[in-house]
Parts: structure tokens; C-alpha cells; sequence
């Protein structure tokens, strides 16, 4: 028989066990990597975290509640063509002006929260009223809405974009760029829905045991639904702040970061069963792999590390996943 304050306590180390790790992985790097330790490398790494850590918020709202969505890194990218088609002025851009200049900056952003929620609708739509397989569902969207990108774009690129956004891009506040407080931002926004609020609250149960919340009275559907919709302009934001990044969009933008991303949700403890995992945890996963390509970039080692280590994290991961849960019932 276990205290209720054992049980606080393992319930507090596994729930905070990704930011241990990620305090050991700093202290390690600062200690044996050359240059490491300094505050433009600090910098640098939340930066580098910013476009697949908004993309992981989306991702890890979906698997919480006990679905899977395989189409945020095309959503973003489809996001990423169309504002670099309608604001840039170079390549395939159409230099898309409005007055005052600086509407520039909602319109664009609200046109990619709309390309991304209409796709996360359809998934939402096949997944939940049509009752498909959300993993056939997501991928195909991943593969037909990057095939949309490269019909849009016709393989080129868009350069050059309007100056209100490249200023997004460039503003700096404590040695961090503006990008990078967007993407902090949103984890905390998004993490107080997802723990404060009655919607966060019955997206976990729902992912813990659908056919309970439902029996409770929740409407299970209707919030799965949203959920897909949300993810969906979450990564919608991922690739505006991406197009804002390369001052454009490119066919291929944004290739890889679901593999990224996915990793991110993994490590930050979210379990693939649904129903458990915290955002913060998922921000403490998404910095922990970009510190660790950060120092793979500094000790001039090969790239093929980063895929190794990385997909060694995920099936460590996984498996303290099963761990924790083991833990779990023993500290019931």
C-alpha cells in the first residue's frame, strides 16, 4: 500500500522526467562539446525548435485523445506555398499588397489557420463520421496535400516575402527571436486549455477511455473532431512561421519534421495509448533533440547521427512509456 505522498512524488518525477533529462543533456554538452556553452548556442537551440514544436502541438492534442495525424508536416508546407505565393514578390510570388502594409501580417496568418483547418475538417470528417482508420486517413492526406503543394507551386519556389513578415523573422527580444516566443507562446496557451479547461480536461478522458466519457456524458465526437481541426491549424501556424523563416516557401519546405515532430510528442512523455501526456513536457522533447543536432553541428559530426540517436530517444522512449505505466499501476 502506497502514500499518497509516494505516489505524488513518482507521479511528479514521471511527468517531469523529460526536463531531467534534457537538464543532464545541457550540462553534458556544456561540459565535453567545444563552444557549446554559450548564450547564442542557447539561443540558437530554441530557435531551431520553434517550426516542429508548433507542429508537435497539434500533434500531441490528436494522440492525447487517442487518434493519430500523419498530415501536419504537408499541412504546414501547403501553409508555408500559399502565404510565399501571395506575399512574395520573386519566383512564383504574386506580391498579393493591401493598405495599411502591416495587414499584411493577420491576413496571412489567418489564411494559413484556414488552409490548415480545412484539411484537419476533412480528416475529422473521414476519421469521425465516416468512422476510417485515422492513420490511413492522415497519411493519405499527408501524401495528396503534398502533391497539392508541388501542383500549386509547379516545383518552383516563392522568394522575397512582404517586409512586414520578414521583420517577424528578424526582431530579437532576450537574445531570442520573435519566432521562437510565438512557438513559447503557444505551448503555454495551449497547455492551459489542455489542463485548465473543461476541453482539455475531457480530450484526456476521452483518450483514457472513450466509451467512459461518453457514458458520462461528454460528446465525444463533436471534441475528437475539433481536435483534428485544431491540429490542423496548428500546423497551418508551423508553416507561416516556416515561410517567415526562409523569407518564402519552397516545393520540398518543411520535408522530415513529422518524423521530428513525432519524436518530439514521444519523448515529452505523451503515450501513444492516448489520454496521458502534458504539452510541456512535449516543448522539453522538442528542445532536447534540437540540443542534441545542435552539438552533432558543433563537434562536426555526421548528420546520420542525428537520425541514429533520434530513433534510438524513440524507442527508448516507447519503452519507458510502458515503464511508466507499469509504475503508475504500482503507485495506484
Amino acid at each position: 500500500m502506497t502514500s499518497p505522498r509516494q505516489r505524488a512524488t513518482a507521479e511528479f518525477i514521471l511527468d517531469h522526467l523529460v526536463w531531467f533529462m534534457l537538464a543532464v543533456v545541457l550540462i553534458i554538452f556544456s561540459i565535453f562539446v567545444p563552444n557549446f556553452f554559450q548564450i547564442g548556442i542557447f539561443a540558437n537551440i530554441v530557435e531551431a525548435s520553434t517550426y516542429v514544436g508548433v507542429m508537435a502541438i497539434g500533434l500531441a492534442i490528436v494522440i492525447i485523445a487517442g487518434h493519430m495525424d500523419l498530415s501536419v508536416e504537408s499541412v504546414a508546407a501547403l501553409a508555408a506555398m500559399i502565404t510565399g505565393i501571395l506575399f512574395c514578390d520573386r519566383g512564383i510570388g504574386i506580391n498579393w499588397t493591401l493598405t495599411p502594409e502591416w495587414l499584411v501580417v493577420p491576413v496571412s496568418l489567418a489564411i494559413s489557420l484556414v488552409v490548415g483547418g480545412v484539411v484537419g475538417w476533412l480528416n475529422g470528417f473521414f476519421v469521425i463520421k465516416l468512422k476510417m482508420n485515422a492513420f490511413i486517413v492522415t497519411l493519405a492526406s499527408y501524401i495528396w496535400v503534398r502533391g497539392l503543394v508541388l501542383m500549386i507551386s509547379d516545383g518552383r519556389s516563392a522568394q522575397n516575402l512582404a517586409p512586414p513578415l520578414r521583420v517577424i523573422g528578424i526582431q530579437q527580444f532576450l537574445f531570442i527571436p520573435l519566432n521562437a516566443w510565438i512557438a513559447i507562446l503557444c505551448f503555454v496557451v495551449f497547455s492551459f486549455i489542455m489542463q485548465r479547461t473543461p476541453f482539455g480536461r475531457h480530450i484526456t478522458l476521452i483518450g483514457g477511455n472513450a466509451v467512459a466519457a461518453f457514458r458520462a456524458g461528454i460528446k465525444v465526437d463533436r471534441l475528437m473532431f475539433v481536435s483534428f481541426i485544431l491540429a490542423g491549424a496548428i500546423a497551418g501556424l508551423a508553416g507561416w512561421l516556416l515561410a517567415i523563416r526562409t523569407s518564402g516557401a519552397t516545393a520540398n519546405l518543411g520535408t522530415g519534421m513529422l518524423f521530428n515532430a513525432f519524436a518530439a510528442v514521444v519523448i515529452g512523455g505523451v503515450s501513444l495509448k492516448g489520454g496521458i501526456g502534458k504539452l510541456p513536457g512535449v516543448y522539453a522533447g522538442v528542445l532536447l533533440l534540437s540540443a542534441i543536432h545542435t552539438a552533432i553541428n558543433l563537434m562536426g559530426l555526421p548528420a546520420s547521427y542525428t537520425q541514429l540517436i533520434l530513433g534510438l530517444l524513440v524507442l527508448a522512449a516507447v519503452l519507458l512509456d510502458t515503464l511508466k505505466l507499469q509504475i503508475r499501476q504500482r503507485f495506484a
